[in-house]
Formats: C-alpha cells, structure tokens, sequence
C-alpha cells in the first residue's frame, strides 16, 4: 500500500509527459559519434496528428487484436516453428572461429585505441564498438539470432581462468546487470567514449578488469547468466529473433513468438532490465534533438556558475534526468500491473503478472533500437570495413553514407512494428494466464495504455529536429 501513491504518481507524470511533448517550445543547440543526431526532415503534417495517428495505431492493433479469442490459433501461431539443422554438426568450429575473433578483435580495440589513429570516424575502436557492438549486433540479435555467446572476448578468456571462489549471491539476482548497463550509457553520455579513441579503451579495459575479475570470483557461467551486462543484453534481444536454439536444434518461429515464454524473465531485476533497454534508447534519443539540448541547457543555467561550474551543473543534470526517467518508466509499467489486477479481480498475482507481460517490451526495445541504430550503421558501414582492412593506418577521411529521405519512414515504420509485436504477444500471454476470454482481454488495457505512452514519446522524439547535446566534450 505504501508504494501505491509513488507508482500513481509515475504513471501520472509518464501521461503528462506525453502531453506536454505536443506543445514544448523547440530550441537550437550544438558530441560524439552515437549521441550526434543527424538532420531530419519537418513534418509534413501537424504534430499532434503524427503522434495521436501512431498512438492509435498501438490502440487500435489491440481492439482488433481482442477480436482474435479462439486459444488454440493463438497458440499455434506463436508455437509455430520449423527445424532448420542440428547444432552437434557445426558447433564445435563455429565456437572456435568466434571466439578467435572475439578476442582479437577486442586486443585490437583497445591496442588501436590507445595508439592508433585519434579521428572518430576513421578509428577502428571507435567504429567496431559503436557502428559494430552498440548498433550491428543487437540488430543482428532480434533480426536473426543472438551471436553474442559465441563471440563474447571475456566469456572465452574467463574460461582458461582459475574461476568459481565464491558462490554468486542469489538473492540479488540480476541487478548487477540493471545497474552495469544503466552504468554503461551513463559513461557513453558524460565521458567522450564515443569520440576519443584512448577514452574509449581505458573505458573498455576497466570493463574487461570487472568482468574477468567477476567471473573468476563467481563463475563463468553464473557471473554471464546474472551480472554481466552485454551478455544479459544480447540474451534478451535475442529473445525477439526468429532464430531460436532449442534441443541441439536451430528452429525458425514467427518475429517475437518467444516473447510469450514464461522462462525468459524469472525477477523484478529482469523487468528492470527490459525498462532500462526502452529508456536508455529513449534517452538517448532525447538528448540529441533540440527539446532534449534546450531543456538541459535550462537546467543547467539555474544555479549561477560561481557557485557550481558549469561542467559539474550539466553532469548533474544529465545524471538526475537519467535516472528519474527510469524510475518513471519503471513506475508506469509497475502501476500498469497493479491496475491489471484490481480491474479484472484475479486471484493471479501482480508479481505474475509483472513477469509475464514484461518480455513483450522486448519488441519495442528492438522497434526503439532499430530506429535510433540502424542509420548510424548504415552510415559509418563504409568507414568500418575501411577500418577492419587497416586498423592502423585507415583513410583519414573515410567514406559515410547519406541516408536517404525515405529512412525516416522506416524508422517510424521499425518503432510501430516493435509495438505491434508487444501487442500480439501480450495478447498470447494473456490467454495463457485466464480462462476467461473477457477477464484475458481487460487484462491487457493497462499494459497497452503504457505501450501507447512509449510509441507517443518516442515517435515524438524522432520527429524532432536533432541537436548536440550541450555540455559534453
């Protein structure tokens, strides 16, 4: 009971939100390789019609999506799969030839970052980490299939290491994972990773130092399944990928059909986890586009700078914004499942329901990164396999694509497709729980009424014109 008034406020705040983004005064503002917008194109058509057209979309997806009640359809859809070839045949090469490359590609990084070339977008670490890890291989994950296991540098040089001194502490779950990713886009927004090589690998060193050190502390495979963040990440996105390894077994499903797997999240750290990967790509998003700079510049400009310098008032800002959206986004998603359970009376518990209609964010963390991820990849594509021929010596001024006009639509397009597929499995989850067809589609208002906040803000950020964040070196 005590926390219901917090929770109430959270998703109050959440709606507000969305409203006030209708009418937020846009400003101009002047980092880095992944925080760095590229220009987009004004709307053609006025903002409150773009944003109430793609929030009803999500609505109108799950009226016609309560129309679908016949159990054994639902079921089979999201059952559906197809064997395409024993694993036992090629595992063993293929994990060798991965790790391999993991590791020397992570040797190369942090070799190149400290005394390779220091332009950002002709650095090999600077490309293979942001075009590479951050945009290339989470796309690959929920596209196709999760790669990260087998590639995974630390995971391969933990496994020659004495390991396994302490048994990892059970009850604190995956929350190392939750505060090691929010960690890690803190470092990416404050600290120039993104654009001074030797940065970045004294950044990817103290990483490796943590997790090796975890790892030989608790286990490879106890510090790789709970508290290591990548590997949490890539797990979870994979979860979305119509690649899926079961029994010795590569199988195809349908786009998101495991999302309906009760396994997938087992905790309220899980749940945090997928709230941390949709708010840490809102963010993002929002602080490279003129509201988000014009808002911390605001902030900033508060207090005087004889009190408090100006580089200490825009950490602060960044920090506080950060970690409230997220308790904020935590919290609608909380009260969302509370409210679940008081509408439709159930004897099924709000900690059930947490966990069970939490892996259908899934698809609209995939839907946020595709849009925010893709064009960079595409972009800096050229400029990485520069960088991946000569690590050390590439071309100065490397080639980078222009995006065509047309790329804003797919963006659009990749984030209503992300909800689309939360809709359906949220639906499917539904019916696993109740027996009531009715008590099954009220069940499910409250979740999609927190889906349609996250499409409005988030096709509200995209919309945007895009600025560099203030502040930042």
């Amino acid at each position: 009971m005590r926390f219901r008034r917090p929770l109430r406020l959270g998703i109050q705040f959440l709606i507000w939100t969305v409203v006030i983004a209708f009418f937020v005064d846009t400003v101009s503002a002047a980092n880095g390789l992944t925080l760095s917008g590229g220009s987009r194109d004004e709307l053609a058509i006025p903002q409150w019609l773009y944003l109430g057209t793609g929030g009803a979309t999500i609505g109108a997806s799950a009226l016609l999506a309560s129309f679908v009640t016949d159990r054994l359809f639902i079921r089979n859809i999201h059952e559906w799969n197809r064997p395409l070839l024993p694993v036992d045949r090629w595992e063993g090469v293929v994990t060798k030839v991965g790790r391999a490359v993991g590791v020397m590609i992570l040797i190369l990084t942090i070799s190149v970052g400290y005394i390779g070339p220091q332009l950002p977008n002709a650095s090999f670490a600077i490309l293979v980490t942001f075009a590479g890890g951050r945009a290339a291989l989470p796309i690959v994950a929920y596209l196709i299939g999760n790669v990260w296991p087998i590639l995974n540098p630390w995971r391969t040089i933990a496994l020659v290491l004495p390991t396994g001194f302490r048994t990892y502490p059970s009850k604190i779950k995956r929350w190392p994972a939750v505060f090691g990713l929010l960690t890690l886009v803190w470092i990416e927004v404050i600290f120039p990773v993104s654009t001074v090589p030797t940065v970045l690998a004294t950044a990817i060193v103290g990483y490796s130092v943590v997790t090796l050190a975890g790892a030989v502390v608790f286990g490879v495979d106890p510090w790789f399944e709970n508290a290591d963040p990548l590997a949490v990440l890539f797990r979870l996105y994979g979860a979305v990928a119509p690649i899926q390894r079961r029994n010795g077994t590569i199988q195809v499903k349908l786009p998101g059909s495991e999302l309906t797997n009760a396994e997938i999240l087992s905790d309220t750290s899980d749940i945090a986890f997928v709230i941390a990967l949709i708010w840490e790509l809102t963010f993002s998003g929002f602080i490279t586009t003129s509201a988000g700079a014009g808002t911390v510049s605001t902030l900033v400009g508060i207090v005087p700078v004889e009190l408090i310098p100006t580089t200490v008032q825009a950490t602060v800002v960044y920090t506080v914004l950060f970690v409230v959206g997220f308790l904020v986004f935590f919290a609608a998603y909380w009260y969302a499942a509370n409210l679940s359970r008081q509408w439709v009376g159930t004897y099924v518990s709000t900690e059930t329901l947490r966990r069970s209609f939490a892996p259908s964010l899934l698809a609209i963390a995939a839907g946020y990164h595709f849009a925010h991820y893709a064009g960079l990849f595409i972009s800096l594509s050229p400029a990485l396999v520069m960088a991946l021929q000569s690590p050390f010596t590439p071309p100065a001024n490397p080639i980078v694509l222009t995006l065509p006009g047309w790329f804003g639509g797919l963006s659009i397009a990749s984030i209503l497709v992300g909800h689309l597929l939360a809709i359906g499995a949220a639906h499917a989850v539904s019916y696993k729980i109740f027996a009531s067809r009715l008590v099954a589609i009220r069940s499910q208002y409250p979740f999609v009424l927190v889906m349609i906040g996250y499409t409005v803000i988030s096709l509200w950020i995209i919309s945007l014109p895009s600025a560099i964040p203030p502040f930042l070196q």
